[in-house]
Formats: structure tokens, sequence, C-alpha cells
């Protein structure tokens, strides 16, 4: 070694030591190695110290989770409704061995050999996800079910540790078997089934016991994406996606030597059938639980909170009147019916709401048919038109407004319009091309009061009026009555019904009516009791709507509908009634809404076709034209009559009937042909426009010799009512709509 050598020698062991002494010296083999199984040793103390810290606990409120109790006004039942825990619980001996095996092979395929967790598939789980190849679990079989049944769903860094930690233990407390039938029972599928019994009803109609591997496996495979997987809803990625879990399914349990490669390659995917209502809901408590969960989502209970369990929801509903008005449509309506050889008398759906006018509580409802095979309510499906039962709105309106005719009269009952069909409205927006309402038959009446015009249902009476009041004005009472602002044109038109309303809707119009104008919203919930809470519903607001003077003057008004008029099949010496009829465009529905004292009624036929399309009532049980004055309004007088224990001694108390003003009669220069007095009913046209499906169902009585007295303004002429009903072909005039 030169000096140069010897000189550099030292300085290299300077730094040789300086290194060794620091960061290499830091991070020897062996500290690292020390580190690490004292890293281990200190998980492995305080998974002990959880270990012994974590107890199984009890079984979870979802797991135990109860039915929901809906009950009549009376208290007594009405249904059980699963609400998300439709389950019953079966032994694994009663679910055939293969499909056990679709479960294991979909979601844990070492479950027979492991110790509870899979600390491999835990590991990959972690390493997928933060790796950006999706969030990927590990969980087990056991688990699944210890999440399910004993802890929440909660995705918390606590939860999973209790869940590993309970999981060995039920491990080790637990046969496999017993693991797995808690597994399969607990687990959700979608459709509101909890566990394989309840999803193997829902998905293929069948027990448990009875399903094939094919069907398992599909089972299996919804527990990853319930919602999504769902054949009758999916899209065509939850479609695709569903039968590629069922493929890997299958082609595991082939690999597990659990099904023969021959057997699994003739299997086809089992498409499960459509959704249906659970059973209970039959007949007509499936539309009142329907329509008591839809206004329990606006007092704020809402799906989720109904599906914790444990409520007992009492609605309005009074048993005797419910059945009634079952009845009442079963005998004036379904047993004319022959809806498998009549295509007409197929398509004819009724739908009906009772009120009781003091305070809204809807006492009775018929939704259709029946649940099972018709899902849409019919007393609250708003997509038909109420036609002439909106009629009286208009009167109202012109009543609150203090409206004139185009002569400066005061509209009132015995106020005097020009009947004559076809007769272009005065006054309106577009003079150049009026509105011009065909009346029922092209049957024109002349010179006639309102009174008569609403004992009739005279369109072109009506669509003047609309038009002296103004649409807008005619439209703000009709929503402070409670028709919804729902394709509400503002235009001469919609005083024929154009726009759409329930009988739901129209029974709190006629409801609001019957209490002298004071505001009736209708309500079928009365109570929301739970074992640890109760809920009181939120009562409407009754405001005055309209004032009791307009509402009484309307209701005068349709005592005569009911008396002498359209809607002469309600009449009955065993109460007192007012009530309209109404029949919509081309007869697709048909209207009768009517009150007494003591209840509100509305009744409504509608036709429809396949696919929910909006088809004509005519040659409904071989009865020609479609009308509210038939079947609606007979099923009312039957169901009223029932409802009232045979009748009611109660009358109408009216209070300042506006009369209006009487205009002179008219010049001698007049020809009777053209303008008939008031208590003159001019013949038929000798041309009507009238196609076969607006052809009267019964024919029409002779007119009386004319008169030449006019009525008095305390009086109402007397005349022979059309035996029809009231309203034209087409929107109710048998034109375009304007």
């Amino acid at each position: 070694m030169g000096r140069a050598d010897a000189r550099r020698a030292p300085a290299r062991e300077a730094r040789g030591a300086a290194k060794s002494g620091g960061i290499r010296g830091l991070f020897t083999w062996k500290k690292l190695l020390g580190a690490f199984f004292g890293l281990c040793l200190l998980v492995m103390g305080a998974f002990g110290a959880l270990y012994v810290y974590v107890d199984v606990p009890a079984a979870n409120a979802m797991a135990e989770r109860q039915s929901n109790v809906y009950q009549y006004s009376d208290g007594t039942l009405m249904a059980r409704s699963n609400n998300g825990v439709n389950r019953q619980i079966v032994d694994l001996a009663q679910v055939p061995k293969q499909v056990q095996h679709t479960f294991v092979a979909a979601e844990n395929k070492t479950f027979y050999k492991d110790q509870g967790v899979d600390l491999k598939g835990i590991t990959r789980g972690l390493f997928n996800t933060l790796s950006g190849k999706g969030k990927q679990g590990g969980s087990t079989i056991t688990q699944q079910y210890v999440k399910n049944y004993y802890l929440t769903q909660d995705p918390t860094v606590s939860r999973k540790l209790k869940e590993l930690v309970i999981s060995l233990k039920v491990d080790q407390g637990k046969s496999k078997d017993y693991i797995l039938a808690g597994y399969i029972n607990t687990a959700y599928y979608g459709r509101g089934a909890n566990g394989i019994q309840a999803a193997a009803q829902a998905y293929y109609g069948v027990d448990a016991e009875e399903l094939n591997v094919a069907q398992g496996a599909y089972l299996a495979s919804l527990l990853q994406a319930p919602s999504q997987y769902d054949w009758a809803v999916a899209g065509d990625t939850g479609k695709r996606l569903v039968k590629e879990r069922w493929a890997y399914t299958l082609d595991n349990m082939v690999e597990m030597k659990w099904l023969d490669a021959s057997e699994r390659a003739g299997l086809k995917f089992p498409v499960p059938q459509k959704p249906k209502p659970p059973k209970g809901m039959e007949g007509q408590t499936g539309y009142l639980v329907e329509a008591a969960n839809k206004e329990l989502d606006k007092q704020g209970i809402s799906a989720a909170d109904r599906e914790a369990g444990g409520w007992t929801f009492t609605l309005n509903i009074d048993r005797k009147r419910q059945q009634q008005l079952e009845e009442s449509v079963d005998k004036e309506l379904e047993s004319q019916l022959d809806r498998e050889g009549n295509k007409v008398d197929a398509t004819v759906q009724a739908g009906a709401t009772s009120v009781d006018p003091k305070t809204g509580r809807i006492v009775a409802m018929y939704g259709g048919e029946d649940y099972v095979k018709h899902y849409t309510n019919n007393a609250t499906r708003q997509d038909y038109q109420p036609a002439s039962t909106f009629k009286p709105l208009v009167l109202a309106s012109a009543l609150e407004n203090e409206a004139k005719t185009q002569d400066g009269a005061q509209i009132g009952l015995n106020t005097i319009y020009d009947g004559t069909s076809r007769r272009p409205v005065v006054g309106g927006d577009t003079p150049d091309d009026p509105f011009k309402p065909q009346n029922e038959d092209d049957r024109s009446y002349g010179r006639i009061p309102v009174q008569q015009a609403m004992n009739n249902s005279v369109n072109s009476v009506f669509a003047q009026m609309i038009v002296d009041v103004t649409p807008t004005a005619v439209k703000k009472t009709a929503l402070a009555l409670g028709v919804p602002d729902k394709n509400f044109p503002e235009r001469p038109a919609v005083s024929l019904g154009t726009m759409n309303a329930s009988t739901a809707d129209m029974a709190g119009v006629y409801a609001t009516l019957d209490n002298h104008g004071k505001r009736v919203t209708p309500h079928i919930l009365k109570s929301a009791e739970h074992r640890d809470r109760t809920v009181t519903p939120r009562q409407p607001k009754k405001e005055q709507a309209i004032s009791r003077a307009s509402a009484d003057t309307v209701t005068s008004a349709l005592t005569g509908v009911v008396d002498a008029g359209s809607g002469r099949a309600a009449d009955s010496p065993a109460y007192q009634a007012a009530g309209k009829t109404g029949t919509s465009e081309e007869n697709k529905s048909a209207w009768f809404a009517g009150y007494t004292p003591e209840l509100t009624t509305v009744v409504a036929l509608f036709g429809e076709g396949t696919g929910g399309r909006q088809v004509s009532l005519t040659g409904t049980a071989n009865s020609g034209r479609a009308n509210g004055g038939g079947f609606p309004a007979r099923i009312w007088a039957d169901y009223t009559l029932g409802a009232l224990g045979g009748g009611s001694d109660a009358r109408f108390d009216l209070e300042d009937v506006e009369r209006g003003e009487v205009p002179p009669p008219p010049s001698p220069s007049s020809t009777p042909s053209e303008e008939p007095t008031p208590s003159e009913k001019p013949s038929p046209s000798t041309s009507p426009s009238r196609t076969p499906s607006e052809s009267p169902s019964e024919s029409v009585p002779p007119p009386p010799p004319p008169s030449t007295t006019p009525p008095t303004p305390s009086t109402t002429p007397d005349l022979p009512p059309d035996p029809d009903g009231e309203d034209g072909p087409g929107n109710d005039d048998g034109l375009p709509l304007p």
C-alpha cells in the first residue's frame, strides 16, 4: 500500500463506520424481522383481546322484523303486510342438495373447509380494491350470515372487525349446515322476498323444495345485486350480468364435482315469472293498502319506516260500507258482464270513492276487479276525463264571481241561455273560429234556464257560461274546490271536463259542495301506531273554498239533476240526493258524482284496452251507449241506500240560493222553432250527427206541446229529461277541441 492509500484508508474506515452506525444500522435484517414479528404479536394480541371482548350478540331487529297490520276503522283486521319481510323459514333438508350447492358455488367455494373467515379472500379483495380493479369483498357465507342476522349493513371498520370475530365463534359453535340454512333464510332476494322460500314463490311460483338447479343458480346469482338482476326490471346490462353470474355459478359447481358437465351443458337460463302482489292482497284489499301507503309517504312515514315493521295502520274505511260498495258493483255491473266472452266487457274497469263530507274520511273505495288481476287503482287513477261532472264547477265559479251573461243578466238557476246545438260561443278569445259544441244527439233546446241546462247537461249552455265567467276564473275556482292541476287547459272546451281527475279527486270536490263550500280533502289514514311511537296524521286544512251561497246554489241545481234529469237512476224516496252525470270523449269513461247530506260518492267506469289504451265503453253488457246515468248511477244508488242503512231523513240545509236574473221573453218576431220558451223541449234534430257508438241507449219521449207562458223567477221549469244522460259524442261536443 502506498503512502497515498495509507492516507485514504482512515477516511474510508470512518465513512464505513458512519454508514454502519447510521441508516444501515437502523434497517438491518435482524431489526426488520424483529419489528415484523413484533407487529404480528401486537396484532395477534389485539385480536385476541378483541376475541375475548366481543360476544356473539342476540339477533338484530332486521332479522326479527315484524309484519305491519292494516285494519278497518273499527279495529278489525284488513291485512298483514310483509313490508320487505316476506319470510318463511325452511329447514335446509327441504332445499334440494344441488340448490344448496348453487349458493356455495356462487358465494364461497371454500365454505365447507374454511373456519368462518377466508384470510386469502379478504386479502385478495383488499388488494383488488386498492389496485383499482373495483371494489371487491372477501366475505364468506358465514360472514354474510353474521352480518344479516347479528349485525347491520354499515360499512365501518368496527363492524367488520366484529364480523370477523363473531364469524369465527359462530363457525366453532355451529355446523356448516346450520350456517348455510341461516344464510339462505335471511338473505334478501329482491321483490320483497327475504329467504329462499319467499324468493322461490316470488320468482318461480314454487316452494323451495321444488326448485331445480338452474332456478337455484339464478336465485344465488341475485344476491350480488337483487334490484339490478331482477329479470323483470333489469336493463340490457343487468340481464347480461346476471346471465354471466348464473353461468359462473354452474361452472363452479362442475369444478366442485357437484354437477355433471353433461347436465350443465343442457341447462337453459330459467327466466323468472313477472312480479305478483303478495298473497293477502287479493280483491279490494290491495287497493286499500296501496292507497294507505301513498298517504303514509305524504305523512312522513316512508317505505323504509314501514319496512322496519311493527306498525298498526288504522284506515278510515268502514268495513260495512266497504262491503256494501263491493256488493253494489258486483250486483249492478260485474254480474252483467261477460269478461271472458265479450271483448267490450273485458275492457270495463270500475272505480269509486266514498267520503264523509264533514270530515273527508274515505269510508269506502273500489279500486277494480281484483288487485292481483288489475294492479292500477281505478279509484285514484288520474288518466281519464271527468267529463260533465265538471259543469257544476262552471256554475259555481259563475256564482262566486257574480258573473253575467253577454246580455248583462246575473247568472243563477233561472238565467236563460241559448241551448242551440253547435251554437258559436259569444265573446271568446277566437271570434273568427269560436267554440261550437254539439249537444247530446245534436239536440237543440233554444232558450233554456240554467237549471234545465244542468238537468239535461246541455253543452252549448256551459260552453257559453265558461266564456262569460272566463276559463281562468273557472280554473281558479276548480282548483280551490280540489280539482288537480293536471292537463287543465284554460279554454272553453274545459267546460266539458277535458282535464284529468280521479274519483277520489272528484269526491273531494263534491264533498266540498256538500259541506257548504268548506274544503274537504279525502284521506284514508286514521292513525299510525308503532310499538315505539304513535304518529297522528296531519289533518288537511278546512278552508272556505267558495261561499256557502255559491255551494248551496249548486247543490240546489244538482238535486234537480237527480229528481228530473240525467241522474234519475240515483233518485230514491229513501234519501235526498244531488248529483251529476258525465260521459267523456267517445264514451271512454262514464261518471256519476253524487251526494246526500251524510255521504258523498263518485262512481266511474273506464274503458281500458291492452297496454292501458283508452277504449270506448259503448256496448258494455250489450246495453248500447254508455253514460253516467246508467251503470255508475245505478251502482251509486244501490250503494248509497245500503250505506245509509236503508235510507235517511236528512235534508240539505240550503241558504241563499241564487236564482239569477231572467231576461225578458223573446220578441214576437222570434219563431218558436228557433227559440222555444223555457218550458218547451224541441224535438231532436232531423239529421243528427251520430255514429253507431253515439246512439242513445233508450228511446227519447216525445216533446210536450210548446207553452207560451215563461217561467217565473222563483220556479224551475219541469221538463221531461233526456233519458240518456247528458253528454254529446266526441269531447262531449262531437267536435275536435279548438
